[in-house]
């Protein structure tokens, strides 16, 4: 089985559901392309007489659209770039850092990526949408849910400066956890 011998380009997109990585094979010769996600077959061509164009599938539990463009640089030189929902990557992810926020941590020897979607104000956490109860306090909101037997809270509080917005903090059991930067 020959394995990706024709890999040209590696990506890794973070969604509210986890981190993918999407793998794209070009074989310049045969005009074959294949996409993988998640190390999972996604498409498959194997004689294309036309080696530009782009490819079109979707990433993770939320079936975010993304597109592969393929151009020719020069000559026998292809440049790939990486579109999810229609922004090129470095923009999604841009776009991410404003509408949601993250946190990375471990918890009795099990790690948790948890989001927080702020237009939506859906908690993700490993891959599932979690069940959340939300309810106003005297300085914001808070919204609580609970990862294994731990007790969790994000407590959004406006920061008193219409710049920055509102802040968004995780509490597991009475602790604060720091923000990731993905």
């Amino acid at each position: 089985l020959e394995k990706m011998t024709d890999l040209v380009a590696v990506w890794e997109v973070a969604l509210s559901d986890g981190v993918h990585k999407i793998e794209f094979e070009h074989g310049t010769t045969s005009g074959k392309r294949v996409v993988y996600v998640d190390g999972k077959e996604e498409i498959r061509k194997e004689w294309m007489f036309k080696l530009v164009g782009k490819e079109t599938f979707t990433v993770g539990a939320s079936k975010t659209k993304a597109t592969i463009n393929i151009d020719a640089v020069s000559g026998f030189a292809y440049e790939y770039t990486l579109e999810i929902n229609g922004k090129s990557l470095k923009k999604h992810m841009e776009n991410r850092l404003k509408t949601t926020n993250t946190w990375i941590l471990n918890l009795g020897g099990t790690d948790y990526r948890v989001v927080l979607e702020k237009d939506t104000m859906d908690v993700w956490c490993n891959g599932q949408k979690l069940e959340t109860a939300g309810e106003f306090v005297e300085d914001g909101t808070e919204t609580h849910f609970n990862l294994g037997d731990h007790s969790c809270c994000i407590k959004a509080v406006s920061s008193g400066k219409r710049k920055e917005g509102i802040i968004h903090t995780l509490i597991v059991d009475d602790r604060e956890i720091p923000e990731a930067v993905e």
